[in-house]
């Protein structure tokens, strides 16, 4: 089945992929942190970036596979993805009311790169919702794409994810003051809300489609 999107699939690709990615958590901090202490910052980058690359890229050609003449999986995937976007959405318009803030303060010895890559590692590798966003909810969306059409999706999802680092690790001088006021974070999570909220429109749509 091919997914109808009225946006071009490199473009759908980009934009499922950032909404998901900017988001307050242990990765993001991290790798702010780094950029903070200016310390190994171009590894912590290009190996985050390099992960989610990977793994939207087996996630849309796996799930590819999976779905392929499987109609009724697609329909209870892209259903599920709605829903986990639709709570993730209301989550994140609740704390756009109440405000948050991320703290990455720098200090200590200089760690070596092979420790601090290990750490990014944890961070990426051994968290759940980086496979849940990058394999399940984008590999999904990207699934219903074919031939050049799904290597544009992955490639607008690869590339949301290497801006979205590079700004967060080299503009984190910058971003850092910004960030630690609730009153900025309060705006970006009431986007991320509404977007995750047509998201999950989006992918109910597919699945009544496919029934």
């Amino acid at each position: 089945m091919q997914f109808d999107s009225p946006s071009l699939p490199i473009t759908h690709g980009l934009f499922m992929s950032l909404v998901l990615i900017v988001a307050i958590g242990a990765q993001n901090a991290y790798v702010l942190r780094q950029g903070l202490r200016r310390e190994h910052i171009g590894a912590v980058v290009l190996f985050c970036a390099a992960s989610d690359a990977l793994l939207i890229g087996a996630g849309v050609f796996g799930m590819a596979q999976a779905l392929e003449g499987r109609p009724v999986l697609a329909a209870a995937l892209s259903a599920l993805g709605a829903v986990f976007l639709c709570g993730y959405g209301l989550k994140a318009l609740q704390r756009a009311r109440h405000g948050d803030s991320l703290q990455a303060t720098g200090g200590g010895s200089t760690a070596s790169r092979t420790a601090v890559l290990a750490q990014a590692a944890a961070f990426t590798l051994l968290n759940p919702h980086v496979y849940l966003d990058t394999v399940l909810l984008v590999g999904s969306a990207g699934a219903g794409y074919g031939g050049v059409h799904r290597l544009g999706f992955v490639a607008g999802a690869a590339t949301a994810s290497m801006l979205w680092f590079v700004s967060l690790g080299y503009g984190a001088r910058l971003l850092a003051p910004l960030f630690a006021r609730p009153r900025a974070w309060q705006v970006l999570e009431s986007v991320i809300g509404v977007t995750m909220l047509l998201l999950a429109g989006l992918l109910a749509q597919r699945a009544l489609a496919a029934v």
